[in-house]
């Protein structure tokens, strides 16, 4: 077999934009590379954002999106030790627009940056779990360093960065707040252990943050939103508290007086930052979190939601329910 099937984005623009095609199997770009036969590819906010804004590469086109992939290791280069061909791996490796991503059905990825999947999620369940797993543990861990007893406010907590936030807060014995839009994801927040569920078409986040910490503010916030629900976090988090944020930030004067005044620090977290600038430590870190996610997996500990499974065919569609917002968790593309 020389060619494979893939999902092509050819230009800026909506879902229509990807298109499905006939390309060549991908070579091994090196002695340490991995060639991965795809089973499932995880479909990301950030791959709609590229798609419709354009790719780091926009000299790059057509590129094939999709950063989260599962799948088993077809062939290896001369120089890996870490696996052998029939391997099941997961990682969340390209789709930037320079490597190639997994909406297809081969990819490469260097060994050092893929993961053994968990033994016991098959590959639609591993392909979802790469970039939130990764984004949210770096936020709650590496960022703000998240203590037991600490309370902590996730906006979105039944999205797919949020709802593995709640329970990776959890696993640390904190108290967790979340904002939920609807019913159903009230209750699921709550099967997952929130301590407080804000429903933000009903009531005030911030009054209602406030109110659960006694007027404090929450040592903790987690933007996952961004816009004016980043900008009004300041007002929901104590003083000398932490504000963690996915988003590109652009708040009035007024917010940021307020979280100077509060001695409050912000982060942003980009988990695609590694990969865009080739940091290798911080990527093998990256895989170190996968791996710690499996165990904590495997233990049955820790899971993720996928509301949506699609064909590969399907990437348009994914994308299109993805830009609707009503969805619980993550949406994945199974690759026959």
């Amino acid at each position: 077999m020389s060619s494979m099937q893939a999902m092509v984005m050819t230009r800026t623009g909506g879902p229509e934009v990807l298109e499905l095609q006939q390309l060549p199997l991908p070579a091994l770009p090196s002695p340490g590379h991995l060639r991965v036969r795809l089973h499932a590819a995880g479909v990301n906010p950030v791959d709609t954002k590229l798609r419709a804004n354009g790719t780091y590469y926009p000299e790059r086109l057509p590129a094939i999106l999709g950063c989260d992939g599962a799948g088993v290791v077809e062939s290896v280069g001369s120089a890996v030790t870490r696996f052998k061909p029939g391997d099941k791996v997961y990682f969340c490796n390209g789709g930037l627009g320079g490597e190639p991503g997994c909406y297809a059905e081969y990819t490469t990825v260097h060994a050092e940056y893929a993961a053994r999947m968990p033994v016991n999620l098959d590959f639609v369940q591993a392909a979802a779990m790469p970039l939130v797993l990764i984004t949210a543990w770096e936020a709650l861990h590496d960022r703000v360093d998240l203590q037991r007893n600490d309370r902590v406010l996730i906006h979105a907590g039944a999205g797919g960065v949020g709802h593995v936030a709640v329970q990776l807060a959890k696993l640390s014995d904190a108290q967790v707040a979340t904002t939920v839009g609807d019913n159903a994801k009230l209750q699921f927040v709550h099967d997952l252990g929130a301590d407080r569920i804000i429903e933000y078409k009903k009531e005030d986040f911030v009054q209602a943050a406030l109110d659960w910490t006694d007027g404090a503010g929450v040592d903790v916030t987690f933007d996952t939103v961004g816009g004016a629900t980043f900008c009004r976090s300041f007002a929901a988090t104590r003083v000398y508290g932490q504000v963690v944020t996915l988003l590109q930030t652009n708040c009035d004067v007024d917010s940021i007086k307020l979280a100077r005044l509060r001695n409050q620090s912000i982060h942003y977290t980009l988990m695609l930052t590694p990969q865009y600038l080739a940091l290798h430590a911080a990527r093998v870190h990256q895989r170190e979190l996968l791996e710690q996610a499996a165990r904590l997996v495997e233990a049955g500990d820790l899971w993720v939601r996928v509301s949506d499974v699609l064909g590969l065919s399907g990437a348009a569609e994914a994308h299109r329910r993805l830009g609707e917002g009503h969805n619980i968790g993550k949406i994945v593309l199974r690759i026959d």
